[in-house]
């Protein structure tokens, strides 16, 4: 019989099932996975629509409130690096305050903040102003890592066979609220001034909190042993984690909102690498770089990015699953205490490429323009994307020579068996 904290039963060691296994899973979905869902597309949408909304009008309206530039841009910048700093934090301590806890009380402070934007314009001008701002955008930051860290935990807990797939397809939520949020929020401050697309969108996400308290699922789980650091400076981990970061300075850098899930879990660290590899060419394109001398053209532009969205995402979804499997062949316990890790240092990962992208994409492209600051973007994507499949093909090479050596083993071990006892 299942058991309650398991929805989908019995599950192979590792937590990967065979795809066939997979897909079944898929088509039988239990309730408290469907709840899951339900939760998880939630935050991604509205935490997405409520981070982009800020694109289209709020500079203008800074400026008018004496704010220069290189301040507008911090107050931009802040957000990815607090979702860092608390990235790290929630993982390690998720256990301890509760996924349910944790993702709830952080859609209801992202949301109540959201509101609280909408009511800047009434702070005096000048430092009150500034200060203001970046007071709720760090508190916003604080409260979306909350939300994110709890959520992929719940999902990994929810889904152990199915990881990388419901990850993948969640994802197109979050690209929905970054595609969603700043057109709505551009119409709305046309239509009703700087208010109201604040107001709406954080009441909108307010009103999503009973509803996730009556439908996600409470999992419980006890402290695990293990540390951000000892996770890290696993080789493989460290690798991917050299990925992760290349990949979000490049969504920073150029901010698409395309991914792909994966379905297959031997196809995974493969896409991993060539997903890098194809993102890399693609920034070497975007300029193009100067050493390519092929002349800019809008077709070439818009056919770059649609591939470089779909690469990205080649490589990112598989990210969280390969992490987490690392995990587990050493040594970390099954449970919410290494999901929490795992999602804290993946939310901490992104954030430090979030605020490296946008940051020497700015300063590079001051310097050296744009088709360079590209082409550099893409050295970045190219060195993970080698290293990643220099160190997946080091791996295989090492697990084949041990089972040779453990085959030579067994054989000897029989030939010894079968010898006869000279006494």
């Amino acid at each position: 019989m299942d058991s309650p904290g398991d929805p989908e039963g019995p599950r192979p060691p590792g937590g990967d099932g065979p795809p066939g296994g997979a897909r079944e899973t898929s088509r039988r979905l239990s309730r408290e996975q469907i709840f899951v869902l339900i939760s998880a597309a939630s935050i991604n949408l509205g935490s997405m629509m409520c981070y982009s909304i800020l694109g289209p009008f709020f500079p203008e309206e800074a400026e008018k409130k004496g704010a220069s530039n290189t301040v507008i841009g911090m107050i931009f910048g802040c957000y990815a690096l607090f979702d860092l700093l608390a990235s790290l934090v929630f993982g390690k301590y998720l256990v301890h305050i509760g996924a349910k806890f944790m993702f709830v009380a952080g859609m209801f402070v992202s949301g109540g903040v959201t509101v609280l934007f909408g009511v800047l314009d009434q702070v005096p001008e000048g430092p009150v102003f500034i200060a203001m701002c970046f007071l709720v955008r760090i508190t916003d930051a604080i409260s979306f890592a909350a939300a994110i860290t709890a959520s992929s935990s719940i999902l990994a807990k929810a889904f152990p066979n199915n990881v990388a797939t419901v990850m993948g397809s969640l994802e197109s939520f979050s690209g929905l609220g970054l595609v969603l949020g700043p057109p709505l929020g551009g119409f709305l401050y046309q239509s009703f001034g700087y208010e109201v697309p604040f107001i709406l969108l954080g009441c909108i996400v307010l009103l999503m909190v009973p509803l996730n308290m009556c439908i996600l699922p409470n999992y419980e789980s006890d402290p695990g042993k293990h540390s951000f650091w000892k996770l890290i400076t696993l080789p493989k981990v460290a690798f991917i984690s050299f990925v992760i970061t290349s990949l979000s300075s490049g969504f920073g850098f150029l901010d698409p909102t395309l991914s792909l899930f994966v379905l297959e879990k031997h196809l995974r660290k493969w896409l991993l690498v060539f997903g890098n590899l194809i993102t890399a060419g693609c920034y070497m394109f975007l300029g193009p770089a100067p050493f390519l001398h092929i002349k800019s053209q809008l077709w070439l532009l818009v056919l770059i990015l649609v591939i470089n969205g779909i690469s990205a995402g080649m490589s990112l979804i598989p990210a969280f699953p390969e992490i987490l499997s690392c995990a587990h062949e050493n040594g970390f316990e099954e449970g919410l205490s290494t999901l929490g890790l795992v999602s804290g240092l993946f939310g901490a990962l992104w954030s430090v490429g979030a605020f490296l992208g946008p940051t020497l994409g700015g300063f590079l492209y001051e310097k050296i323009g744009f088709e360079w600051a590209a082409a550099l973007q893409g050295l970045w994507a190219l060195t993970s994307g080698l290293v990643m499949g220099l160190f997946y093909l080091l791996e295989h090479s090492r697990r084949r020579r041990r089972s040779k050596l453990q085959n030579i083993l067994g054989t000897e071990e029989e030939r010894t068996a079968l010898l006869p006892d000279e006494t």
